[in-house]
């Protein structure tokens, strides 16, 4: 066991990962986390790695961009996928999980590790507290809502520029109070014989243009006189989508491709809800993120058919969200340029979403431990999940906060067979993953 202490601040998705991986290699670690004192305006339980927006992690499917980070997480020894695994609820090819049991379970391993101290405090100076502390090494993994001390020592102390978008979370509703004479199960990627996870509720052309009007109109919660609220694309807030045209939800989160009824037909839209608990007990509404004040989140989202009398166990919010100019403040291994000690992990790198989030905090973790050993740090291949990540984040000319997509992984040359194999988009993303996966393996004999 090394004599090396690493403080890691913030026990989200990337801190979990990577006191996980480092105390699992024989590195002491101190994590840092100050919500069981306080939570912040997104949270909602003092356990830690909590799923804030949704309980979905993602596609599972091995061709999937979500997929060929799984593999490589799993590959690093993965907790969140370990965990994921045993609190799973049904959700087709994604895997989505009970977010308060998952969270539970994270917590409570990392609480039994012998090798990580948590510590219930906030960190305002990361390299005091990491000397306080006895530390060599801290990793800043305070995730996309930094606690304002924090953020304020990164500005002072970085010279971080004010960039920073907005997230917005989906409602849930109570299972008991939906009109399921109304609603289908099924899953849009799914064989008409196989098991469906999702929930549909259906609507025709009237019903459709009354309830995006509404959306439109209805009163949203204003941003206060020191915000510019800049959403991420990926996430947009349903009635924003609305603003935008009368079409654009039915072809992002409404869209009724693969969603048939049961007598064939195609509804003009469809709102899918997918299982929040294990038990069933409650549906979130897929990418129903949204800015509008409770009352008119209620009055509004009744006139989805299916959830006319619905009880709302948890309406919709925005929530400030913060990220790091990475390509300028910190080298590819995420390490401070002007602080060596200091590395950062997470959301606040300038990624989005849990995998990605957490697959940054294995990333991190793997090249500090190199660093702790005496060994080289890495350059992780572009043609890899992780590696594609922390290319985009390094090589963004302006900072724009990213999903794991192919769009992230250098295109691959097809030759005529293979363009005539199937559908051509398909086919690129298919052997894109082949070429990732043998990449990887390649490669993980140095990690």
């Amino acid at each position: 066991m090394t004599t090396t202490r690493v403080l890691v601040i913030g026990a989200g998705l990337a801190g979990s990962e990577a006191a996980w991986f480092l105390a699992s290699r024989g590195v002491s670690v101190a994590l840092v986390e100050v919500k069981t004192l306080k939570l912040n305006p997104a949270q909602k339980i003092k356990n830690f790695a909590e799923l804030v927006c949704t309980n979905s992690l993602k596609s599972l499917d091995p061709d999937s961009a979500h997929g060929l980070l799984k593999t490589e997480m799993r590959a690093l020894g993965s907790l969140v996928l370990s965990v994921s695994d045993v609190t799973s609820v049904p959700a087709g090819d994604a895997l989505a999980v009970d977010r308060e049991l998952f969270s539970a379970e994270i917590t409570k391993r990392l609480h039994a590790h012998p090798n990580i101290k948590v510590i219930a405090a906030e960190a305002a100076d990361p390299l005091s507290l990491m000397r306080e502390l006895e530390c060599q090494h801290v990793i800043v993994a305070s995730g996309p809502l930094t606690t304002t001390p924090l953020e304020e020592w990164m500005v002072a102390n970085l010279g971080a520029e004010d960039i920073y978008f907005y997230d917005a979370i989906a409602p849930v509703v109570d299972a008991d109070t939906l009109d399921y004479s109304k609603l289908y199960y099924k899953d849009r990627h799914r064989k008409p014989d196989e098991r469906a996870d999702y929930l549909n509720a259906p609507m025709n052309k009237e019903q459709y243009d009354l309830f995006v009007g509404e959306l439109a109109r209805a009163e949203k919660v204003p941003p206060k006189d020191f915000e510019d609220w800049k959403f991420f694309e990926s996430c947009l807030p349903i009635d924003l989508m609305a603003e935008r045209g009368p079409e654009t939800a039915r072809f992002s989160c409404m869209k009724p491709i693969g969603l048939e009824l049961p007598d064939g037909s195609e509804p003009w839209a469809v709102v899918q809800l997918r299982k929040e608990n294990l038990a069933g007990a409650a549906f979130n509404l897929v990418g129903f993120q949204t800015r509008l004040t409770y009352k008119e989140q209620v009055r509004v989202f009744r006139m989805i058919p299916g959830l006319e009398e619905a009880s709302f166990i948890h309406l919709g919010s925005c929530h400030r969200n913060s990220f790091l100019n990475s390509r300028r403040l910190l080298n590819h291994s995420m390490t401070s340029n002007k602080f060596p000690e200091l590395s950062f992990a997470g959301q606040i790198t300038g990624v989005e979403g849990y995998t990605e989030s957490a697959s940054i905090g294995l990333y991190v973790a793997s090249q500090l431990l190199n660093r702790i050993e005496g060994k080289p740090e890495l350059a992780w291949p572009v043609e890899t999940g992780i590696g594609a990540l922390v290319n985009y984040v390094m090589t963004i000319e302006k900072p724009t906060p990213s999903n794991i997509n192919f769009g992230l992984l250098p295109s691959v040359e097809m030759t005529k067979e293979q363009r005539k194999s199937g559908p051509r988009k398909k086919v690129r993303k298919s052997l894109a993953a082949a070429r990732a996966r043998e990449v990887f393996e390649a490669f993980r004999v140095q990690l």
